[in-house]
C-alpha cells in the first residue's frame, strides 16, 4: 500500500458517496419528475431512469470497488451532459441565476482519473480473478 493507492480510494469512495446521494434523492423525489424535468431541457424523460439508477446503483459499486472503471466511465458521460445541457449556461461558477459547472467538472475529472488508474486498494475487483494477470502468468510458467 503507498500513498497514491490510499488517495485513489478516498477519491473512489468520495465519488460513489456524493453519486450514491444523487441517485437516492433522485428514486425519492420520484423518477416521474425527474423524468418530466428531464423533457422540460429537451433530453428524453426515459433517460432520468438511466441517469437514476447508473447514480444509485454505481454510487454504491464504486464504494465497493466493484466494476471502478466502467461505472467511474458511464459517469463521464452523465456529468459531461450534465455540463453541456444544463450548467454550461451559467458559466463556470455560476450567474447568480442558477450553479455553475465547475463541481460537475471536478467530479467529471475524478471519474476520469478512476478511469485511467482503476482503484484496487480495499475493492471487490481485487478479490475478483484477473484473467490477464492469469493468461501471463501461465506464459512465465512455461
Amino acid at each position: 500500500m503507498n500513498k497514491q493507492e490510499v488517495g485513489t480510494f478516498l477519491l473512489r469512495v468520495m465519488l460513489g458517496i456524493t453519486f450514491l446521494l444523487h441517485g437516492l434523492s433522485k428514486f425519492q423525489g420520484g423518477l416521474d419528475n425527474t423524468s418530466g424535468w428531464f423533457q422540460s431541457i429537451g433530453i428524453p424523460g426515459f433517460l432520468a431512469y438511466v441517469v437514476g439508477t447508473i447514480e444509485l446503483v454505481g454510487g454504491l459499486a464504486l464504494i465497493l470497488g466493484l466494476g471502478t472503471r466502467i461505472i467511474s466511465a458511464l459517469l463521464i458521460f452523465i456529468m459531461a451532459g450534465a455540463i453541456v445541457y444544463v450548467k454550461f449556461p451559467a458559466g463556470f461558477m455560476g450567474n447568480g441565476e442558477g450553479t455553475g459547472f465547475e463541481l460537475d467538472l471536478v467530479l467529471m475529472i475524478i471519474a476520469l482519473h478512476l478511469v485511467l488508474n482503476g482503484s484496487r486498494f480495499l475493492s471487490i475487483d481485487s478479490k475478483l480473478p484477473n484473467p490477464k494477470k492469469t493468461k501471463n502468468s501461465e506464459k512465465i510458467a512455461s
